[in-house]
């Protein structure tokens, strides 16, 4: 007996599966990669403890901020960024959400 697929009753529109489609294509570009800073709370906090940061909010912003906005040629490189929840919701010292400064990057 042959196992039994997965059947879905609906199907994504053409328009949909092709914006999927680009998506997924533009985050396995030749010579690009992933930038993974979605690092939590208490790994971040070993992070600053070895190099005597307190493990704040406020530091964890300023250390996201420098991150995404250090490098302008950052999209040459990387085609995603995995963020924490909590980089959602931060902002630059300019008020610009830490969002759009990767918007603007990527």
């Amino acid at each position: 007996m042959s196992p039994t697929l997965p059947r879905f009753a609906e199907y994504l529109p053409e328009g949909k599966l092709k914006e999927l489609r680009d998506i997924a294509s533009a985050l396995v570009a030749p010579g690009k990669g992933l930038l993974a800073a979605d690092e939590s709370v208490p790994t971040l906090g070993k992070r600053f403890k070895a190099i005597n940061v307190e493990n704040s909010e406020e530091n964890r912003r300023t250390y996201r901020q420098l991150l995404f906005s250090t490098d302008p040629s950052l999209a040459r490189n990387i085609s995603g960024v995995i963020l924490h929840h909590e980089t959602l919701s931060q902002k630059a010292d300019d008020g610009t959400p830490l969002v759009r400064l990767l918007q603007v990057s990527v």
